[in-house]
């Protein structure tokens, strides 16, 4: 039971991020693509394609830094 209220919590936490960069799009102050990236990690979290991206993109930043 434990498990599946941490699964709803994720869902609604991610879907929540979503709604936020969605609105914060529209706002030049706030960048909505992280809200946005953010929402859909913590709702991919079983999935593997955007579990391969995420990697990737821990990848890609790691090579950035000096």
């Amino acid at each position: 039971m434990y498990k599946h209220i941490l699964d709803l919590l994720r869902k609604i936490i991610g879907i929540i991020l979503i709604i936020i960069g969605v609105i914060s799009g529209f706002i030049p102050i706030i960048q909505g693509w992280l809200f946005i990236v953010a929402g859909l990690l913590i709702l991919g979290v079983k999935r593997e394609t955007i579990k391969e991206w995420a990697d990737k993109s821990k990848k890609w930043i790691k090579r950035l830094k000096f």
